[in-house]
């Protein structure tokens, strides 16, 4: 996966699990973007893939 210039990404797979738990909170919660420090784009499309690799069991919805 390629990383772009100003903390986006070119591209985010669902079945990426390991980029995606970064982007997670110990809750399961999908952090902010001041956190993450990702545009907007790679924002939606990190959202768009946490919530299509839960769908598909890759990551659970929660975390206790």
């Amino acid at each position: 996966m390629a990383r772009t210039q100003r903390h986006g990404y070119a591209h985010i797979d669902y079945k990426d699990v390991v980029l995606l738990k970064r982007h997670l909170d110990p809750h399961g919660r999908i952090r902010s973007r001041r956190v993450t420090g990702l545009t907007g784009k790679s924002q939606r499309m990190l959202a768009r893939a946490v919530k299509n690799a839960r769908y598909m069991g890759l990551i659970p919805y929660i975390q206790r």
